[in-house]
């Protein structure tokens, strides 16, 4: 193993437990709730934010756990953080668009 102290993909004796991804797959149902919960709340505008941030939460939580970028090198961490990053410029540039859209109507 290397000098660093966690454990990656590409060491030989790395082993992840399946009750993580119970707990992931748990969190995600339970997150999908909320977001059908939310559904039926009248929070105006805050519809799309509320479902947004919800489910980028959930994609965080599939790229950390599901796609083993939480175990992997460094590199892999920030190439992934960097597109990550790019989507969440183009959701926020979407949101600002759509909110700016009609004025006065809401």
């Amino acid at each position: 193993m290397s000098e660093n102290t966690e454990p990656t993909l590409h060491d030989e004796h790395i082993q992840i437990n399946p009750i993580k991804y119970v707990f992931v797959l748990l969190a995600l149902i339970a997150l999908t709730l909320l977001n059908t919960g939310l559904a039926f709340l009248p929070l105006g505008v805050f519809h799309g934010v509320f479902a947004v941030g919800i489910a980028v939460v959930e994609a965080l939580m599939v790229i950390l756990f599901f796609m083993h970028i939480y175990w992997s090198s460094r590199l892999m961490k920030l190439t992934v953080a960097a597109g990550f990053f790019t989507f969440l410029v183009l959701v926020v540039m979407t949101l600002t668009d759509y909110t700016s859209r009609a004025w006065g109507l809401w």
